[in-house]
């Protein structure tokens, strides 16, 4: 038996709203144990909603409907199923009384429209909303087959799941396995390189290995099916071992941990300090930083050097090397790196200099290209060139030299 998520309105398809009910659905699934393998998106009109429950019953047992039951013209989605299945909408006198309640709470008067969202197929369960006005349904409309239907508001959406639907199906008999997941994260190599490494680990049944990447990132979820979190903990760990001794220092960390956090705690157990100096990058490198609470520990700040004349001024950058060689150089970046450490007084200086366009690229210096600058407590101070292409764009090439920066300092740790 599986699940099939089906999300109704217009609005997904224009991408005037992100689908973020598919997300949290599918991981309320994993964690029930149901299987999942097919989500949809479908715009507010009834044939194509029909077309969609016409292959979803093929596939699935399980349907869960977000979206479409609210009081306008082009909310659907309830009258659209019962259509489908050839059962009449009956008026719920109960849901008309509990509409008006909220209404009068509000100080207002319910408006005829809403009596719409009292109309449900014969023969549903009515799915509480004590939040909104429009009611979801359980409905077993044949054998086999069940439908949630569910607002399409997130926040009425999860309580109506969690305190529903989670307890019906745990009385259907989910719920005595989950599917649990450990996700692995990788910096410095790419999505293909990985799975070439890691292939044999691919074919696994349970646990199994999945590669996924994402702005310079790579990942491997590993998700086993077993009766608890510690069992498929255990599962998981000598798999996890094991790719992470495969991957080496490519591996950073997991779950939820970010290069900004784990460089953050190797700099805090050592007892050292950074401060950065950034042009092309305009501070995402600090907020990178800051983002974890607790980061003043060891982040103490940095500079902004968008124009050369800050990098000479603040960050004793040599106005002969800028001439010379130019704002982005391996030598520009080492007196950037090597300013901020030494005017901010901290263990370690990074900085970050480049071309990230879409304008401003040469044949020498092409968009994507990025220094990144590091001076270390020992005096040492090294440059990195980075090619990161301009296919890429601007906002990922920012992104992807700040992740860069971070990853050369953790690696530094490990020299």
């Amino acid at each position: 038996m599986s699940a099939e998520i089906i999300c109704v309105g217009t609005e997904l398809l224009l991408g005037d709203i992100l689908n973020g009910n598919a997300q949290y659905l599918a991981q309320q699934l994993a964690s029930l144990g149901i299987p999942h393998y097919y989500q949809t998106v479908v715009g507010d009109n009834p044939e194509r909603i029909k077309q969609v429950i016409e292959i979803a019953i093929s596939r699935a047992q399980i349907l869960i409907f977000t979206g479409g039951l609210g009081p306008t013209p082009d909310d659907l989605t309830c009258e659209t199923i019962a259509d489908f299945f050839g059962v009449p909408l009956v008026e719920r006198a109960d849901i008309i009384e509990d509409i008006t309640q909220k209404f009068a709470a509000r100080g207002r008067v319910m408006t005829p429209s809403n009596r719409k969202q009292a109309l449900i197929p014969r023969g549903a369960e009515v799915l509480p909303n004590r939040t909104g006005t429009a009611p979801g349904i359980i409905w077993e409309p044949r054998e086999g087959i069940t439908i949630f239907t569910f607002p399409g508001v997130p926040s009425e959406m999860h309580r109506m799941w969690e305190e529903t639907a989670v307890p019906y199906l745990k009385n259907q008999g989910w719920g005595k396995e989950i599917i649990y997941s450990r996700s692995l994260r990788f910096w410095g190599i790419g999505e293909s390189a990985l799975a070439e490494k890691v292939a044999p680990y691919l074919n696994l049944l349970n646990p199994t290995v999945a590669p996924y990447a994402g702005k310079g990132e790579v990942r491997l979820r590993i998700s086993a099916l077993s009766p608890s979190k510690s069992v498929a903990s255990d599962l998981i760990a000598p798999v996890e071992k094991q790719l992470k001794e495969i991957a080496g220092l490519d591996y950073y960390g997991a779950d939820d941990d970010t290069l900004a956090s784990v460089v953050g705690q190797l700099l805090r157990e050592s007892g050292e300090t950074l401060s950065v100096a950034e042009s092309c990058t305009g501070g995402g490198l600090g907020q990178m930083l800051t983002e974890t609470s607790g980061s003043s520990d060891y982040f103490w700040g940095g500079v902004i050097s968008y124009d050369n004349s800050v990098k000479v001024r603040l960050l004793g950058v040599n106005p002969e090397d800028l001439e010379k060689f130019g704002a982005v150089s391996a030598i520009v970046a080492e007196q950037m790196a090597s300013g901020v450490r030494s005017r901010l007084g901290t263990s370690w200086g990074l900085s970050i200099t480049g071309v990230a366009g879409p304008t401003g690229g040469t044949e020498a210096k092409p968009v994507g290209l990025v220094y990144i600058g590091l001076a270390a407590p020992n005096g040492e101070i090294l440059s990195f060139e980075n090619r990161f292409g301009v296919a890429r764009g601007r906002s990922l090439i920012r992104h992807v030299s700040a992740c860069t920066a971070l990853d050369i300092l953790r690696r530094k740790f490990y020299s």
